[in-house]
């Protein structure tokens, strides 16, 4: 159809693709009018079906595409429900999904299985979304951000199409729908996970370094570092223009306020002032740090002793979460320290726990498990994929180990739990883990960092041969009484209600 269009503009008269651009205006004035003036009548149908007979309502919209993906994000966006259903009863919660071919009960049964988040479906609705592809990488073989990113913008326009909330929340990180929820006079409000774009990545290509987002071909170019560079610093000018149009930003850690603070502010010093207004008094966007729920009341009476020798990781089989090193890691570890082999005298397990969203998750899982028998640690390497809430509380009751690799990780919901169920963790020296959650508590550690597979071959060596002793009990009851106190779901409940006054 597109093709076609173009072909029939290129025919036609000189005068008529100037026609079209002057046109272009009118029509979207007329589609967002046109939003507008037939929103009451699907706004009605949303409550009818609710069982709700006036209009004397308010409604939350959470764009969330992959709600039912049950990774840390959507922990969030369960609890930031859950809060909302219990201090504001009659306000309805309408989540935006993108989920094809699931019901609203089987996602409330899934999030109880997966969180243990009880959801009231009486003032729960959901609207689902069919261009979700849009916002997938694999959509957009070339220039991913800027496409996925225009993509967002039009499973936006699908949203805003189906129902107009009286407050947007985006809890995903799809910046570029806000300019279109505000123009259609609704208020928005963001909770950021991660920055679309960061410095670092600027950085990245900048210094010519190759990383994931920014392959070899490109790195060893000269011209190709320029055009990209160009590329991301327009990209960024027309983030920071989305994000500036939100009302209020939450995001999730210190390493992300970080990146947002300088993104929508610029790199003047900062207003460290964490209350919940809007701007400060110099007009500079509030950015407020609200750490993520996390489930420290079902993990904090795990025994800490009797641990087995196994090396936990508990994440999304994402390509960021960089489980190959983990692989890589385990390998040095059996490598250098023999004992840990099956055949040694203290054999040692790495088990792998991650959701699988879609198919291309599948297939990484499945080279994952190739890059094992290249390895040889096939044996000693256990997969468990798309794990119940009580199968993964389980390896986190028996765990000594808590993996976690991912550079730059913005949180580490998974860092947290490890350390409530009495696991050491070891984490990648960057991000969430290294400024916020694995640090020292009483002026003593709580956990151990690293950067290469040679130095989490090390650490993990460290934290096995210690086991049993006093002191590997006490690194375990800092890491403890650490996250029970600082992440809490009380905590998360404070911080959201603070910035999310509607």
């Amino acid at each position: 159809m597109i093709p076609l269009l173009i072909r029939l503009v290129l025919s036609a008269p000189r005068s008529t693709p100037i026609l079209l651009l002057l046109l272009l205006p009118f029509l979207c004035i007329h589609i967002l009018l046109s939003i507008r003036i037939t929103n009451k009548f699907r706004r009605s149908e949303v409550l009818r079906s609710l069982g709700i007979y006036h209009d004397r309502v308010k409604i939350v919209g959470f764009f969330h595409p992959y709600c039912n993906a049950g990774g840390g994000g959507e922990r969030v966006l369960w609890t930031a429900i859950k809060l909302m259903q219990a201090r504001e009863p009659s306000v309805v919660s309408v989540v935006y999904s993108g989920d094809p071919g699931v019901t609203k009960e089987d996602i409330i049964k899934k999030v109880k299985a997966q969180f243990d988040i009880d959801l009231n479906p009486r003032t729960l609705a959901f609207v689902f979304l069919t261009r979700r592809r849009w916002v997938e990488d694999h959509t957009w073989k070339r220039f991913t951000l800027l496409g996925q990113s225009i993509g967002s913008l039009w499973l936006g326009l699908e949203a805003a199409s189906a129902l107009l909330p009286d407050l947007y929340i985006d809890t995903m990180g799809y910046a570029f729908t806000f300019p279109l929820f505000t123009l259609l006079g609704i208020r928005v409000g963001a909770y950021v996970h991660y920055p679309t774009i960061s410095t670092e990545m600027i950085s990245r290509v900048s210094h010519r370094r190759v990383g994931h987002t920014n392959a070899s071909n490109i790195s060893s170019s000269w011209i190709l570092s320029r055009g990209k560079l160009l590329y991301y610093r327009l990209f960024m000018a027309f983030y920071a223009f989305s994000l500036r149009r939100a009302s209020f930003l939450m995001v999730n850690s210190s390493w992300t306020k970080g990146h947002i603070d300088w993104i929508v502010n610029g790199p003047e010093p900062k207003d460290r002032d964490s209350s919940p207004a809007k701007t400060t008094s110099k007009g500079r966007k509030q950015v407020s740090i609200v750490y993520p729920s996390c489930d420290t009341t079902a993990m904090k009476n795990f025994p800490l002793e009797g641990r087995e020798r196994v090396v936990l990781s508990v994440a999304q089989f994402r390509p960021e979460k960089d489980h190959a090193t983990q692989l890589k890691s385990f390998h040095a570890l059996l490598t250098k320290y023999p004992q840990y082999a099956a055949s040694g005298e203290k054999p040692t397990k790495l088990v792998l726990v991650g959701g699988c969203r879609n198919e291309g998750d599948r297939q990484r899982v499945e080279s994952l498990r190739e890059l094992a028998k290249e390895l040889g640690i096939e044996d000693q390497t256990t997969f468990v994929l798309n794990a119940s809430y009580e199968e993964m509380l389980g390896w986190l009751r028996r765990a000594s180990v808590g993996l976690s690799t991912m550079i730059d990780e913005h949180f580490g919901i998974n860092v947290v739990e490890f350390m409530a169920a009495g696991v050491v963790p070891l984490a990648h020296a960057s991000g969430g883990p290294l400024l916020d959650i694995v640090v020292p508590y009483e002026g003593k550690p709580t956990g151990y960092h690293a950067r290469t597979a040679d130095e989490f071959a090390d650490q993990m060596h460290k934290i096995l041969s210690t086991m049993g002793t006093r002191e590997d009990a006490d690194v375990r009851e800092r890491g403890r009484k650490h996250v029970v106190e600082r992440f809490g779901e009380e905590e998360f409940f404070k911080g959201w209600g603070e910035v999310c006054v509607l």
